[in-house]
């Protein structure tokens, strides 16, 4: 697999992340995906105009966040994910799902068992942690 770089800008607050594919090149997702052998592990597979796609593999659960600036679009290709989202809802997706969260929308992911998805969002999306999950699940 290609290894990947974040950027920080001038301002703060935002990162672009190289994709590690550039344009002209054909990716095999699945062989990408069969290559990864943590539990967790997401990164930009190519870049197009203003946004990103990212591939994710994981199992278990990523800590509660939002992106203040973008809108954050999971498709699942293997496995299945959950979303949690602040306000008690949990949506479950199946392989061939997709479902959007809204930009500032509190949420995390989560899968019993490894699950692959593909994530599209803004190049310059920035991930704020709201809270850890220990101080979630005491509120």
């Amino acid at each position: 697999m290609t290894d990947y770089r974040t950027k920080q800008n001038d301002q703060g607050g935002t990162h672009s992340e190289d994709a590690a594919f550039p344009g002209l090149t054909v990716v095999n997702l699945k062989q990408q995906a069969d290559s990864v052998d943590q539990t967790y592990k997401n990164f930009v597979v190519v870049n197009i105009n203003n946004h990103c796609v990212r591939l994710a593999v994981m199992q278990g659960e990523f800590r509660w966040h939002q992106h203040p600036r973008s809108d954050e679009c999971f498709l699942v290709v293997e496995g299945d994910l959950e979303i949690d989202l602040a306000d008690g809802r949990t949506f479950r997706l199946k392989p061939g799902e997709v479902f959007t969260i809204p930009a500032g929308a509190i949420h995390r992911t989560r899968s019993h068992a490894r699950a692959v998805n593909l994530c599209f969002e803004d190049r310059n999306a920035y991930t704020d942690v709201v809270f850890e999950d220990s101080e979630r699940a005491s509120k």
